[in-house]
């Protein structure tokens, strides 16, 4: 038996198959198209109404705040420093500025100085000589004080340890000890054995005594010697602290610089300027 295909059998349903097929692609591509359509006109109303919107106000632009100057910094001042004050050496026995008094003797006790010389052209009753800086200022003091019409006599200068023992153990004898230590340097307690001290006096008079220091002399040397490195060391009224009574012919040769020092700060006695304890006592 010969069989018949579905074609043969149904010859219309291929032809009805194909003509749906056709109406389906053409629905597809009008849909399709409809839409294109509708975006396009949905995009346009989108365009024309943003296009109509008013232009935004701008807000006119604040203007930008100067700036502030970054300040120079201050500059950090330097510290002012004091100068130290100078420092003397008042311990040993050669030093210009050497301190002698009842409370501190020279160390070693008998010591001599190896620079004296007989100060030239200046009275000296026992003809006592001087540490050559003391002797060349005490020249020059004498040239001043001859011009100012007050030249004086040296009664004493540099006095070795036995010559003040001597002298010393001599007053102890006269009138006891304390009589001794009011006017009298215990021996190695003596300015004199320094070599930077001398006694003077003048034409009118009042060798070692008070009333020195009222005479033309006493007073032109009270108020001129520290020009020459000269003070006077053992003032009216100030026993308590060099140890000794007023002696207005007793003159310390300290150098110009302490000297003048003390004449400006009004200063009277050696132990304070120097910042040492008063010596009224052995």
């Amino acid at each position: 038996m010969v069989s018949m295909s579905e074609q043969e059998v149904f010859p219309g349903r291929r032809e009805n198959r194909a003509i749906r097929d056709r109406k389906r692609k053409r629905k597809i591509t009008i849909g399709v198209a409809a839409g294109v359509i509708v975006a396009l006109l949905g995009g346009g109303a989108t365009v024309w109404a943003v296009s109509n919107q008013p232009a935004p106000e701008i807000a006119p632009a604040k203007p930008k705040p100067k700036p502030t100057p970054t300040p120079e910094p201050t500059p950090t001042p330097e510290p002012v420093i004091e100068p130290a004050p100078p420092v003397y050496d008042v311990d040993t026995p050669s030093s210009i500025s050497v301190v002698v008094n009842k409370q501190r003797s020279l160390n070693p006790i008998d010591w001599a100085p190896d620079d004296l010389v007989t100060p030239e052209g200046i009275p000296n009753v026992w003809g006592h000589p001087l540490r050559a800086e003391a002797s060349a200022a005490l020249q020059q003091m004498y040239q001043a004080a001859s011009d100012a019409g007050v030249p004086f006599t040296i009664t004493s200068g540099y006095r070795d340890y036995w010559l003040q023992k001597d002298i010393y153990d001599g007053l102890v004898a006269q009138g006891g000890v304390e009589f001794a230590d009011q006017d009298t340097a215990r021996p190695s307690h003596s300015e004199h054995q320094t070599g930077l001290a001398v006694d003077l006096f003048g034409a009118e008079g009042c060798q070692l005594s008070a009333c020195f220091g009222e005479t033309a002399t006493g007073i032109w040397l009270r108020d001129n010697a520290y020009q020459f490195g000269y003070i006077l060391r053992y003032h009216d009224g100030e026993q308590a602290i060099v140890g000794y009574t007023y002696e207005p012919w007793h003159f310390r040769y300290v150098g110009v610089e302490i000297a003048t020092a003390m004449h400006d700060q009004d200063e009277l006695n050696l132990e304070t300027f120097l910042g040492l304890p008063p010596a009224p006592t052995n």
